[in-house]
């Protein structure tokens, strides 16, 4: 199981939550956010420990400003709402030649930064799935990353396994819905891509975030990622995004959780090391 850590390069306290978890072997792999101007000092610190964890690109088409011109999607230069962005997709008004051109910009913005290719893509509130998003990313990830391809998300997952899990069932039956097909897309595409998925959650601070881990732990597929949310909040976090609080609970869970580091995948590869080759990745735990 791959426990994956989303919104690198949020904040400066998302990011360093984030190290803290990743130098201490309790996840697997981070996601990272490319767009904002913390990506350029928070990047590459991660080179400190590509060894032990997946390092992947977080595409963001919600937050903040694109880093090119959206004339269509952000014709006032700055990102809709995820809302905004389903209703659009879903009515057909999305323009896949402009968000293939921001997937690249943010493909090569990762690269810059970082010195090598994203070993997963992922996406900010799951917007890879969404129509004409999907064939965007498909197909700059074609264009752009080969060689090992880098792992795709499906935050899809069998509805059995959801029911059986419990937890967020209607926003988990919901993702599933909603990205149905994605799946099949990239295995057309020959891209390798998870099979089960699990993390949904409510963020609310009165709960009990180690029972809801073990909950999402708990029935999981054949190569599965449970997607956390941990870190320090700050004034920067708050004015980009409704989770604060919670991402502390999330953090000291993970931190204290008994035997976590012997439930996950870890990656195993030098520093400078190539990008994941996940064929192989999928025979050695995940």
């Amino acid at each position: 199981m791959i426990l994956c850590a989303d919104d690198y390069g949020m904040s400066s306290g998302v990011s360093r939550g984030i190290l803290e978890l990743a130098q201490a072997r309790r996840i697997s792999a981070t996601s990272a956010i490319v767009t904002l101007d913390r990506w350029a000092q928070d990047g590459p610190i991660l080179r400190t420990v590509r060894d032990r964890i997946s390092i992947g690109l977080h595409l963001n088409l919600t937050v903040d400003r694109p880093l090119g011109a959206m004339p269509k999607l952000a014709p006032d230069g700055v990102l809709p709402s995820i809302g905004a962005l389903v209703k659009a997709a879903v009515s057909g008004r999305l323009d896949t030649v402009e968000i293939e051109a921001e997937v690249l910009r943010q493909i090569d913005r990762f690269i810059a930064v970082t010195g090598h290719a994203p070993d997963h893509i992922d996406g900010h509130q799951h917007v890879q799935v969404l129509p004409f998003v999907r064939r965007a990313v498909v197909g700059a990830v074609n264009r752009r990353l080969r060689d090992p391809f880098p792992l795709m998300r499906d935050p899809a997952d069998d509805p059995r396994r959801i029911l059986r899990r419990k937890g967020e069932v209607v926003k988990a039956l919901g993702i599933a819905a909603l990205s149905l097909g994605f799946g099949a897309l990239l295995r057309r595409h020959g891209k390798p891509t998870n099979r089960g998925f699990s993390g949904f959650s409510a963020f609310d601070e009165g709960s009990d975030y180690a029972l809801e881990l073990r909950t999402a732990a708990s029935t999981v597929g054949p190569a599965h990622i449970l997607m956390c949310h941990p870190g320090y909040p700050d004034g920067e976090l708050a004015g980009l995004d409704r989770v604060v609080a919670r991402r502390a609970q999330e953090l000291a869970t993970l931190l204290d959780e008994p035997g976590l580091p012997e439930l996950i995948w870890h990656a195993n590869r030098t520093s400078d090391g190539p990008p994941i080759d996940w064929n192989q990745a999928s025979g050695n735990g995940f």
